[in-house]
């Protein structure tokens, strides 16, 4: 028998199994695809029990593909922040409201106001009140669904509801727990201040473990529904971009992770608590232990990039090469997309502006323009919302000198190299692209007694390549276009403010 390590990240668009040996060597993987739904313009929801069944098929394919394998543990990863709600015999009671989901904008400035300002969020939670975060689900629920959270029992997690599955054991770990907005990621606890505020039980929360803590154990039951075997482990696992950074290394200070999932984070690891004297960024636990990290977020930014390629290349559709084919086409184009710029606030945006009702466009259109200049204003677009973010790390003091690469932005070479030219440093790229799984997978293999630690793990399994940086000139020729990125915001707020506010498409 093969000794392999699971990872399971439950994802917004999909829930992906792999199996990692002790060599980091991936033996095999599969994906599950999820649904998401969109109730009204700026809602997004999933069932939970659609993540569960999603996770039976993935991990029973990734097992019939390595039929020689013997876990030995189980590691989680997921989407932070959506709120799956329990009743007192574990049932869900409503899909769960995402990460991406903008209804709870009333119930933030409920929270600002019950807190007495943003410097006790600051103080208590080290994050402001913004509507992808938990606690403002929670307070939608009991304001506009009371007899649903009359029901509430129990408040949890993407991922932690899966281990709820696996093992029957209600836990969750710092990573996550620190994006709920109930959580103190200095303190390392569940704030009594803010839950006192808005008047929330704190029995509703589950206890908080270790991330590479065994937090519970398969059941007979679900050994039998997955093909696992009774009694494996289950580690406290991690957030997805806490995950996806330990996917890459990233788990001491001094390192930078940019990722393109649905969504676009810069993530930086530091030694202490650090926050934003403007709460532009987030800051939350790392799944390292007394290590936490400054975050910047982009709501839309492999998203932003798969509805333009389903809307405006639909004679791709179906193609194998389609992102490959659009890349060209943006390649062709010059830096600045012939003075074209597309803002990527499909769906609200996180940082820098912290306006749920924020939308996208595309602004400086001409018959002079082609497909091309579309794609490649998409492209840059997306790199100049996330240069947003290291802008804020730089502020901070903290290291960007060189940036690893992951995800979506990571696999193609244009985009790379795009990525380098906006902003100015040299990326890297590591030797595993299984996102967070893989991280999940490592956690395990530390819960057991495999690795001495993650940093260990890492160490052991991943290798970097040799830093791609900038041609001479080229982040300089990105100035003029970047500025007039930045000036768009501030100059259509109020336009796009008020097509949010009217109907979306039937």
């Amino acid at each position: 028998m093969t000794t392999v390590f699971l990872g399971l990240d439950i994802g917004t668009s999909g829930v992906k199994a792999i199996l990692v040996g002790r060599d980091g060597t991936v033996h095999a993987s599969a994906n599950t695809a999820l649904h998401v739904s969109t109730p009204r313009p700026g809602w997004t929801e999933q069932h939970p029990d659609d993540w569960w069944t999603a996770a039976v098929a993935s991990t029973r394919d990734v097992l019939s593909g390595k039929p020689d394998a013997k876990v030995a543990a189980i590691g989680l990863s997921g989407q932070m922040h959506s709120s799956v709600f329990l009743d007192g015999s574990g049932k869900v009671i409503r899909p769960a409201l995402l990460w991406s989901d903008g209804r709870t904008t009333d119930e933030c400035a409920e929270i600002t106001r019950a807190a007495g300002g943003e410097e006790h969020l600051r103080d208590w939670v080290r994050n402001p009140a913004l509507e992808g975060f938990t606690l403002p689900k929670v307070l939608w629920l009991r304001n506009h669904e009371p007899a649903a959270y009359a029901r509430l029992a129990t408040l949890m997690l993407a991922k932690d509801f899966i281990r709820f599955r696996l093992t029957g054991d209600i836990a969750t770990e710092p990573s996550d727990a620190s994006g709920t907005l109930m959580f103190d990621p200095a303190a390392m606890r569940w704030s009594r201040e803010i839950l006192d505020a808005v008047k929330v039980p704190m029995s509703i929360l589950p206890k908080v473990g270790g991330s590479s803590e065994v937090l519970g154990r398969v059941t007979a039951e679900i050994a039998h529904q997955t093909g696992l075997v009774e009694g494996t482990p289950v580690v406290g696992g991690g957030a997805d971009n806490a995950c996806g950074a330990a996917g890459v290394g990233a788990v001491t200070p001094g390192e930078v992770v940019a990722s393109w999932g649905t969504s676009g984070t810069v993530l930086a690891p530091t030694s202490k608590p650090l926050v934003d004297p403007r709460l532009r960024a987030h800051t939350f636990c790392h799944v390292a232990p007394e290590t936490w990290y400054v975050m910047g977020v982009v709501l839309s930014a492999g998203g932003a990039f798969a509805w333009y390629r389903d809307q405006f290349a639909r004679d791709l559709s179906g193609s194998r090469s389609a992102d490959v084919k659009l890349d060209e086409e943006a390649a062709s184009v010059p830096a600045g997309s012939g003075g074209v710029t597309f803002l990527p606030y499909l769906q609200g945006e996180r940082t820098p502006h912290r306006d749920a009702a924020a939308r996208g466009a595309f602004v400086g259109l001409s018959l002079a323009h082609s497909r091309a200049h579309l794609t490649r204003a998409v492209l840059e677009g997306i790199c100049f919302a996330l240069r947003d973010s290291f802008s804020i790390l730089q502020e901070m003091g903290l290291p960007t000198d060189q940036v690893l690469l992951t995800g979506g932005g990571a696999k193609s070479p244009f985009i790379r190299r795009l990525q380098s030219e906006v902003y100015g440093v040299p990326v890297m790229t590591v030797n595993r692209e299984e996102g967070p799984a893989y991280g999940a997978a490592l956690l395990g293999a530390v819960g057991v007694g495999a690795f001495t630690d993650l940093r260990a793990a890492t160490h052991a399994t991943l290798e970097r390549s040799a830093p791609e940086g900038p041609s001479a000139g080229a982040h300089n020729a990105y100035r003029a276009p970047y500025d007039r990125f930045r000036a768009l915001y501030p100059a259509i707020s109020n336009v796009r403010h008020s097509f949010a506010s009217t109907p979306g498409p039937a």
